[in-house]
Protein backbone atom coordinates (compact mmCIF):
# COMPACT_ATOMS: atom_id res chain seq x y z
CA UNK A 1 0.00 0.00 0.00
CA UNK A 2 1.41 3.38 -1.03
CA UNK A 3 2.00 5.84 1.82
CA UNK A 4 0.90 9.43 1.20
CA UNK A 5 2.17 12.27 3.41
CA UNK A 6 -0.41 15.06 3.52
CA UNK A 7 0.66 18.46 4.86
CA UNK A 8 -2.48 20.62 4.94
CA UNK A 9 -3.73 22.99 7.66
CA UNK A 10 -7.32 23.41 6.45
CA UNK A 11 -9.30 20.83 8.44
CA UNK A 12 -12.14 20.47 5.93
CA UNK A 13 -9.81 20.06 2.96
CA UNK A 14 -7.61 17.62 4.88
CA UNK A 15 -10.63 15.54 5.95
CA UNK A 16 -11.93 15.30 2.39
CA UNK A 17 -8.50 14.50 0.97
CA UNK A 18 -7.89 11.77 3.53
CA UNK A 19 -11.27 10.21 2.69
CA UNK A 20 -10.56 10.41 -1.05
CA UNK A 21 -7.03 8.99 -0.81
CA UNK A 22 -8.06 6.11 1.43
CA UNK A 23 -10.92 5.25 -0.92
CA UNK A 24 -8.28 4.92 -3.66
CA UNK A 25 -6.27 2.46 -1.59
CA UNK A 26 -3.63 4.81 -0.16
CA UNK A 27 -2.50 5.01 3.45
CA UNK A 28 -2.38 8.62 4.67
CA UNK A 29 -0.35 10.39 7.34
CA UNK A 30 -1.57 13.92 7.98
CA UNK A 31 0.34 16.86 9.45
CA UNK A 32 -1.45 20.26 9.75
CA UNK A 33 1.66 22.37 10.45
CA UNK A 34 5.28 22.69 9.37
CA UNK A 35 6.49 21.61 12.82
CA UNK A 36 4.35 18.48 12.85
CA UNK A 37 5.37 17.68 9.29
CA UNK A 38 9.06 17.78 10.16
CA UNK A 39 8.44 15.59 13.22
CA UNK A 40 6.54 13.04 11.11
CA UNK A 41 9.41 12.82 8.64
CA UNK A 42 11.75 11.59 11.35
CA UNK A 43 10.02 8.29 11.96
CA UNK A 44 8.22 7.44 8.72
CA UNK A 45 8.92 6.64 5.11
CA UNK A 46 6.48 7.83 2.47
CA UNK A 47 5.95 7.24 -1.25
CA UNK A 48 4.63 10.72 -2.10
CA UNK A 49 3.92 14.02 -0.34
CA UNK A 50 1.07 16.47 -0.89
CA UNK A 51 2.15 19.79 0.61
CA UNK A 52 0.11 22.96 1.04
CA UNK A 53 2.20 26.05 0.29
CA UNK A 54 0.56 28.19 3.02
CA UNK A 55 0.97 26.82 6.54
CA UNK A 56 0.22 28.53 9.89
CA UNK A 57 3.84 28.30 11.09
CA UNK A 58 5.73 28.76 7.86
CA UNK A 59 5.36 27.62 4.28
CA UNK A 60 5.40 24.45 2.29
CA UNK A 61 8.65 25.38 0.55
CA UNK A 62 10.69 24.59 3.66
CA UNK A 63 8.75 21.36 4.15
CA UNK A 64 9.52 20.38 0.56
CA UNK A 65 13.22 21.05 1.12
CA UNK A 66 13.21 18.87 4.25
CA UNK A 67 11.34 16.08 2.49
CA UNK A 68 13.72 16.06 -0.47
CA UNK A 69 16.72 16.08 1.88
CA UNK A 70 15.53 13.06 3.85
CA UNK A 71 13.47 10.99 1.38
CA UNK A 72 13.70 10.64 -2.38
CA UNK A 73 9.96 10.88 -3.08
CA UNK A 74 7.73 13.02 -5.33
CA UNK A 75 6.27 16.21 -3.86
CA UNK A 76 3.09 17.78 -5.24
CA UNK A 77 2.25 21.27 -4.01
CA UNK A 78 -1.33 22.22 -3.15
CA UNK A 79 -1.86 25.93 -3.65
CA UNK A 80 -4.84 28.26 -3.42
CA UNK A 81 -3.22 30.52 -5.98
CA UNK A 82 -1.83 29.95 -9.44
CA UNK A 83 0.67 32.74 -8.82
CA UNK A 84 3.50 32.08 -11.25
CA UNK A 85 6.32 33.04 -8.86
CA UNK A 86 5.09 30.57 -6.23
CA UNK A 87 4.85 27.80 -8.78
CA UNK A 88 8.35 28.50 -10.10
CA UNK A 89 9.77 28.63 -6.57
CA UNK A 90 8.24 25.27 -5.75
CA UNK A 91 9.48 23.60 -8.92
CA UNK A 92 12.98 25.04 -8.42
CA UNK A 93 13.03 23.49 -4.95
CA UNK A 94 12.47 20.08 -6.48
CA UNK A 95 8.70 19.74 -6.42
CA UNK A 96 7.42 17.33 -9.05
CA UNK A 97 4.06 18.98 -9.71
CA UNK A 98 1.51 21.42 -8.33
CA UNK A 99 -2.25 21.60 -8.38
CA UNK A 100 -4.42 24.65 -7.75
CA UNK A 101 -7.33 24.60 -5.32
CA UNK A 102 -10.13 23.90 -5.83
CA UNK A 103 -9.23 20.82 -7.82
CA UNK A 104 -11.22 17.91 -9.17
CA UNK A 105 -10.68 14.66 -7.24
CA UNK A 106 -9.97 12.61 -10.37
CA UNK A 107 -7.41 15.15 -11.52
CA UNK A 108 -5.54 14.90 -8.22
CA UNK A 109 -5.57 11.10 -8.30
CA UNK A 110 -4.30 11.18 -11.90
CA UNK A 111 -1.47 13.55 -10.92
CA UNK A 112 -0.52 11.34 -7.99
CA UNK A 113 -0.50 8.27 -10.21
CA UNK A 114 1.70 9.99 -12.78
CA UNK A 115 4.18 11.17 -10.13
CA UNK A 116 4.38 7.71 -8.56
CA UNK A 117 5.01 6.06 -11.92
CA UNK A 118 7.76 8.52 -12.77
CA UNK A 119 9.50 7.88 -9.45
CA UNK A 120 9.27 4.11 -9.64
CA UNK A 121 12.50 2.18 -9.75
CA UNK A 122 13.62 0.83 -13.13
CA UNK A 123 11.39 -2.01 -14.13
CA UNK A 124 11.81 -5.17 -16.13
CA UNK A 125 11.67 -5.81 -19.85
CA UNK A 126 8.41 -7.23 -21.19
CA UNK A 127 8.04 -9.09 -24.46
CA UNK A 128 4.98 -10.32 -26.33
CA UNK A 129 4.67 -11.43 -29.95
CA UNK A 130 7.93 -9.76 -30.96
CA UNK A 131 7.20 -6.48 -29.17
CA UNK A 132 9.69 -5.61 -26.43
CA UNK A 133 9.02 -2.92 -23.82
CA UNK A 134 11.90 -1.67 -21.67
CA UNK A 135 10.14 0.16 -18.82
CA UNK A 136 13.42 1.60 -17.48
CA UNK A 137 14.21 3.47 -20.68
CA UNK A 138 10.68 3.74 -22.08
CA UNK A 139 11.87 2.23 -25.37
CA UNK A 140 9.54 -0.03 -27.34
CA UNK A 141 10.87 -2.28 -30.09
CA UNK A 142 9.17 -4.55 -32.60
CA UNK A 143 11.30 -7.34 -34.01
CA UNK A 144 14.38 -5.49 -32.75
CA UNK A 145 13.51 -2.15 -34.38
CA UNK A 146 12.50 0.79 -32.20
CA UNK A 147 8.99 2.11 -32.77
CA UNK A 148 7.64 5.49 -31.70
CA UNK A 149 4.64 5.67 -29.39
CA UNK A 150 3.00 8.86 -28.16
CA UNK A 151 2.83 9.39 -24.38
CA UNK A 152 -0.75 8.13 -24.23
CA UNK A 153 -0.08 5.15 -26.50
CA UNK A 154 2.87 4.14 -24.31
CA UNK A 155 0.83 4.53 -21.12
CA UNK A 156 -1.94 2.46 -22.69
CA UNK A 157 0.52 -0.32 -23.51
CA UNK A 158 1.92 -0.22 -19.96
CA UNK A 159 -1.54 -0.71 -18.48
CA UNK A 160 -1.90 -3.96 -20.43
CA UNK A 161 1.55 -5.41 -19.71
CA UNK A 162 1.22 -4.54 -16.02
CA UNK A 163 -2.10 -6.40 -15.87
CA UNK A 164 -1.37 -9.46 -18.06
CA UNK A 165 -4.03 -11.71 -16.55
CA UNK A 166 -6.84 -9.19 -16.15
CA UNK A 167 -9.70 -8.02 -18.33
CA UNK A 168 -9.42 -4.22 -18.32
CA UNK A 169 -12.65 -2.29 -18.70
CA UNK A 170 -12.92 0.87 -20.75
CA UNK A 171 -13.74 2.82 -17.58
CA UNK A 172 -10.52 1.57 -15.98
CA UNK A 173 -8.54 2.63 -19.03
CA UNK A 174 -10.14 6.08 -18.99
CA UNK A 175 -9.16 6.49 -15.33
CA UNK A 176 -5.59 5.40 -16.07
CA UNK A 177 -5.16 7.65 -19.09
CA UNK A 178 -7.01 10.76 -17.91
CA UNK A 179 -4.70 13.75 -18.30
CA UNK A 180 -1.65 11.46 -18.59
CA UNK A 181 -0.36 13.57 -21.48
CA UNK A 182 -2.14 16.84 -20.78
CA UNK A 183 -5.16 16.07 -22.90
CA UNK A 184 -8.67 14.85 -22.19
CA UNK A 185 -9.49 11.25 -23.04
CA UNK A 186 -13.09 10.14 -23.59
CA UNK A 187 -14.67 6.96 -24.95
CA UNK A 188 -14.30 8.03 -28.57
CA UNK A 189 -10.65 9.05 -28.28
CA UNK A 190 -9.88 5.85 -26.34
CA UNK A 191 -11.12 3.84 -29.32
CA UNK A 192 -8.84 5.88 -31.57
CA UNK A 193 -5.80 5.28 -29.32
CA UNK A 194 -6.47 1.54 -29.18
CA UNK A 195 -6.63 1.51 -32.99
CA UNK A 196 -3.40 3.55 -33.35
CA UNK A 197 -1.54 1.38 -30.86
CA UNK A 198 -2.61 -1.79 -32.64
CA UNK A 199 -1.45 -0.35 -35.97
CA UNK A 200 2.03 0.14 -34.49
CA UNK A 201 2.52 -3.09 -32.54
CA UNK A 202 0.36 -5.74 -34.19
CA UNK A 203 1.48 -7.76 -37.22
CA UNK A 204 -2.09 -7.57 -38.50
CA UNK A 205 -4.17 -4.84 -36.77
CA UNK A 206 -7.36 -6.39 -38.17
CA UNK A 207 -6.55 -9.65 -36.34
CA UNK A 208 -4.86 -8.45 -33.13
CA UNK A 209 -2.85 -10.91 -31.02
CA UNK A 210 -1.50 -8.51 -28.38
CA UNK A 211 -4.45 -6.34 -27.38
CA UNK A 212 -7.59 -8.45 -27.57
CA UNK A 213 -11.16 -7.15 -27.41
CA UNK A 214 -13.45 -8.69 -24.81
CA UNK A 215 -16.84 -7.81 -26.24
CA UNK A 216 -19.13 -5.92 -23.92
CA UNK A 217 -16.42 -5.62 -21.25
CA UNK A 218 -13.13 -4.14 -22.45
CA UNK A 219 -9.75 -5.55 -23.44
CA UNK A 220 -7.08 -7.96 -22.29
CA UNK A 221 -3.51 -8.84 -23.15
CA UNK A 222 -3.02 -11.77 -25.49
CA UNK A 223 -0.95 -14.89 -24.82
CA UNK A 224 2.79 -15.30 -25.26
CA UNK A 225 3.66 -12.74 -22.60
CA UNK A 226 7.19 -12.89 -21.11
CA UNK A 227 8.77 -10.76 -18.34
CA UNK A 228 12.55 -10.64 -17.90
Amino acid sequence: MKQIFLVEDDKAIARNLIRLLRSEGFAVTHAPTRAQALAALAGNHFDLALVDISLPDGNGFTVCTEIKASQDIPVIFLTASDDESSVVTGLNLGADDYITKPFRPRELIARIGTALRRSARPGPIFEIHGVQVDTASGIVKKCGKEIYLSALEYRLLLVFIQNPKNIITRDRLLDELWDAAGEFVNNNTLTVYIKRLREKIEDDPTDPQIILTVRGTGYRLGGGYVSE
